[in-house]
Formats: C-alpha cells, structure tokens, sequence
C-alpha cells in the first residue's frame, strides 16, 4: 500500500465511524466538530470521504500480494 492508499484509508475509517455514530446515537461528529464555525468544513471532509472511497475501489483491483508470494497467483509476463 502507498502512502495516498494509507491517507485515503484512513479517511474512510473517518467517514464510516461517523456514519456508525450517526447510525446507532443519531449523532454527527463531523458536523459537531467542524460545523459551528459555518457548514464549509464539514462538507469538506464529506467530498474528501467520498473521493476517498472512489481513489479505493482500485484497491478492489490489486492482487493480493500474499498470494502472489505462496504462487496462488500467476503472472503472465
């Protein structure tokens, strides 16, 4: 994993455990956090969660290097 990858990942870590706060306490920590100054930030962090997760379905599309390593997977040169 590169390091775009790792930040991307971990902004979608972000966005599902304010999804799951919103899900189970009807509460939304992003906007508690970043939304009483005005409501740019938040959408902010909203766009960076959904490109987050576009720029992450290639990751969807790697193969798996662990089964590259046990032969599993077999590349054609």
């Amino acid at each position: 994993m590169n390091i775009w990858q790792k930040i991307a990942l971990a902004i979608i870590i972000i966005g599902a455990i304010n999804w799951g706060t919103i899900g189970f306490f009807q509460f939304d920590l992003v906007n508690a956090l970043l939304g009483g100054i005005s409501p740019l930030p938040p959408r902010i962090v909203y766009a960076l969660v959904g490109l987050s997760g576009l720029y992450c379905i290639t990751l969807l599309f790697v193969p798996n290097r662990e089964y590259e390593r046990e032969g599993r997977i077999q590349h054609n040169p």
